[in-house]
């Protein structure tokens, strides 16, 4: 997934200086699985709490973890998988695993994995992309997701002693911050990930798929509501409506003190506290609000799943290797450890009293993720849906609009380019 920013940067070392990544010596029946994670997914801590206590359960087995940078990680992928050494176990973000599964190169691990990792309560964001034709080729790792950032002193001073829970409330509290004299909400105009979960919401797909065609369905009725929503929310502050929340950063202009609400993940809040300490203890968090109090709203879920090679010369090691990292101890010691939504939904309450990563898990049970097609990165490369939603706020028909972005999502989703 190309939007990493959704945890802080945490500087990872290599296998070499962990020692228990498969540098161990091991005896000649020792199997060596070879596991790529990404740059800045775990901590050092962890990864060498897990390499030594999974091998000092698995005498057999030697861990080799490298680390890859995400820079150029699908092609790099894409020609491990189909190599005769291809990695054992990597990690992948969770809407790339249609574009790898497509290569024919992935283990489906179905009966392998599933089975033993109650599947049934794993987050929709993180499994649905990781299924591909009834069959599970990505198990879902960790998860984090956008959230409410708000400043509690100018909710304060504007009398609101809670955070919203529905969007009637967050639009009508918004309003009371901006006759304080407050801005009562910043949000770009070309947030679309943001728009995405206001689309599911109402019921609509930013694509569906009708036997083996994609369609674009921005212009939808229900997608046209969720559009509908977002301008009037972006209309109650000073966004900008021609670029998205990282032109400028949108943390940046939090931080001035004068921003009452962002939407962003919670890594956006140690941004903040550096540039302005003062807000420090300020900030606080909750999940975007939907459209009854009974659950939150739809949100993207970015995160990662971990695949297994077909080529692999040690599938069942691989799966358990697998099976571990996604299994209740590892779960709840990684989220714990990154602050990440564990990948259960039933897992929820292993994070404690942190206030930015229980705000993360309550709307990572309603998240989702974009189309799973190989192809949807063909639209993120041009992505007609910024301009569509830079035309809507700068007053053009929505309905025409729509429908130019959603015949521009068809042709990239049906183009093998």
């Amino acid at each position: 997934m190309k939007n990493r920013c959704l945890v802080s940067s945490v500087a990872l070392v290599s296998c070499t200086a962990l020692g228990g990544c498969g540098l161990l010596p091991g005896g000649s029946d020792s199997t060596t699985v070879t596991v790529w994670l990404m740059k800045d997914s775990v901590s050092d801590e962890f990864l060498d709490r897990f390499v030594s206590a999974y091998e000092k359960e698995h005498p057999s087995i030697e861990l080799d973890v490298k680390i890859q940078e995400w820079t150029g990680i699908g092609d790099k992928v894409l020609a491990a998988l189909d190599s005769d050494s291809a990695p054992d176990v990597i990690e992948v973000g969770n809407t790339q695993v249609a574009q790898y599964a497509e290569s024919g190169n992935l283990r489906d691990l179905t009966l392998e994995s599933v089975r033993d990792l109650g599947s049934e309560d794993w987050l929709p964001g993180l499994a649905q992309p990781g299924s591909i034709n009834g069959a599970q080729f990505g198990i879902p790792w960790y998860a984090a997701n956008r959230i409410v950032i708000y400043n509690k002193e100018l909710f304060a001073l504007a009398g609101i002693d809670k955070p919203p829970k529905t969007r009637d409330e967050w639009i009508a509290d918004t309003e009371e911050l901006n006759a304080g004299g407050t801005q009562g909400i910043y949000l770009a105009g070309q947030d679309w990930y943001t728009l995405a979960g206001f689309i599911w919401d109402e019921g609509g797909e930013l694509a569906v798929q009708n036997g083996g065609d994609w369609t674009g369905t921005v212009d939808t009725p229900a997608a046209l509501r969720g559009m509908a929503f977002y301008k009037e929310l972006q209309s109650l502050g000073n966004g900008p409506k021609n670029s998205d929340e990282a032109k400028p950063p949108q943390a940046d202009i939090f931080a001035k003190g004068d921003v009452a609400q962002m939407i962003s993940t919670p890594s956006s809040a140690r941004l903040i506290e550096e540039q302005n300490p003062d807000l420090k203890n300020k900030i606080g968090f909750f999940p975007i609000p939907g459209k009854t109090a009974d659950k939150p709203g739809a949100v993207f879920t970015g995160g990662s799943d971990l695949i297994v090679s077909k080529n692999s010369h040690h599938h069942s090691a691989a799966a358990d290797v697998v099976k571990a990292l996604a299994g209740q101890k590892w779960q709840t010691d990684l989220a714990r450890t990154m602050s990440y939504v564990p990948n259960k939904t039933t897992l929820a309450g292993v994070i404690g009293g942190d206030a930015s990563t229980a705000a993360m898990a309550a709307g990572a049970a309603q998240g989702r993720a974009t189309p799973n097609s190989p192809q949807w990165a063909n639209v993120e490369a041009k992505n007609p849906i910024k301009p569509y939603m830079t035309a809507v706020l700068e007053g053009a028909d929505p309905k025409a609009t729509a429908k130019a972005a959603s015949e521009s999502i068809t042709r990239a989703l049906n183009s093998d380019e």
